[in-house]
C-alpha cells in the first residue's frame, strides 16, 4: 500500500466515490483525456477503459513510476508538477501521436478533457493554470475534485462573499457547475475539510468582454480592496493608467457608491471598455 504524503497534499479517494467521480465524468470511447494528480490511479483505469487515451500528470516519482508500471495499453505517464508543465504542449505533442486510428476515422480529433483530485494547497494556482490553457481551443473541459471553499468561490454569485477573482476569471473562460459534495471520509487519509466536484466547460469570453485581460487586472487590483467603495477601490488602478475612477465609472454607467463584489461580469467589461479607450 502507498502512504499518501502530506507535502504533495495527497488525499486518495475511496473505491465507492471513485464510481461515483466516473459516473460523473462520463468518458466516451473517442474522448481523450489529461488527468492533474492520478495518485495511485483509482479514476485512471476506470477512465482509461472507456476512453480513447489519456495521459497523466503525476508529482510523485514513486506513484508516477507505480502507475507506468501497470501497462496500461493507451495511458502515458509524465512525472512533473502541473504548475511546472505546459499542458498545451501536452495536448499537441500527445494528441496526434495517441488518438486511435479507429477513433480517426470516425471523426475529427475532438477537444481533450481534463480532470483531476487537485492538491488542496495549490489547487488556485493550478485553476489560473487550466483557465489559460483553456484559451488554445484544445481543451473541452476540466472535472475537478476541490476543496468546498474553492468550489464556492467557483460558483459564487455577485454580492456574495465567495465572489471574487477566482469567481471572474472563471466566468471568463467557463461555465462552471457542481457535481458531487464528498465527506472527509471519501478519502485515505480524510482531510480536515469537505470536497466537491466541479466541472468547468470552457467557451470564448462573453461577447461584451473585448479587452479580457484588462478586466483580469482590474479585477485583481479592486478586490484587494473589496470593502471600500468600487470608486476608492479602483482609484490606485485608474490613476496608474492617468485616468480618474470616477470618470471610468461613469463613462461605464457605475455607481461609484457600490463595492467591487457587487459588480457582475458584464459590468467589469463596461468599465474595462472605458478604461481601456
Amino acid at each position: 500500500m502507498v502512504r499518501a504524503r502530506k507535502r504533495f497534499g495527497q488525499h486518495f479517494l475511496e473505491p465507492a466515490w471513485v464510481a461515483k467521480l466516473v459516473a460523473a465524468i462520463a468518458p466516451q470511447p473517442t474522448e481523450r483525456f489529461i488527468e492533474i494528480g492520478p495518485g495511485r490511479g483509482a479514476i485512471t483505469g476506470p477512465l482509461a477503459a472507456r476512453a480513447d487515451w489519456l495521459v497523466a500528470v503525476e508529482v510523485d516519482r514513486d506513484l508516477a513510476a507505480r502507475l507506468e508500471g501497470r501497462g496500461l495499453r493507451n495511458v502515458t505517464v509524465v512525472t512533473g508538477d502541473v504548475l511546472d508543465i505546459d499542458l498545451v504542449a501536452i495536448a499537441r505533442t500527445f494528441g496526434p501521436a495517441l488518438w486511435s486510428a479507429e477513433a480517426s476515422a470516425t471523426a475529427e480529433a475532438p477537444p481533450i478533457r481534463l480532470v483531476g483530485n487537485l492538491p488542496y494547497n495549490i489547487s488556485t494556482p493550478i485553476l489560473f493554470k487550466l483557465l489559460e490553457a483553456s484559451t488554445s481551443g484544445l481543451f473541452k473541459d476540466a472535472t475537478l475534485m476541490l476543496q468546498k471553499e474553492v468550489a464556492d468561490r467557483l460558483i459564487a454569485k455577485p454580492g456574495t462573499g465567495d465572489y471574487g477573482v477566482l469567481t471572474i476569471s472563471a466566468m471568463m473562460r467557463a461555465d462552471a457547475v457542481r457535481l458531487l459534495e464528498l465527506p472527509p471520509g471519501a478519502f485515505r487519509p480524510a482531510p480536515k475539510v469537505r470536497s466537491s466536484v466541479v466541472r468547468l466547460d470552457f467557451r470564448p469570453p462573453p461577447a461584451e468582454v473585448t479587452t479580457p485581460e484588462l478586466l483580469v487586472d482590474i479585477v485583481r487590483s479592486v478586490f484587494t480592496q473589496r470593502r471600500k467603495t468600487i470608486s476608492n477601490a479602483l482609484a490606485p488602478f485608474a490613476s496608474a493608467r492617468g485616468r480618474a475612477a470616477r470618470e471610468a465609472l461613469a463613462a461605464a454607467g457605475l455607481d461609484p457608491s457600490r463595492r467591487p463584489e457587487t459588480l457582475t461580469l458584464a459590468e467589469y467589461a463596461r468599465l474595462a471598455t472605458a478604461l481601456g479607450r
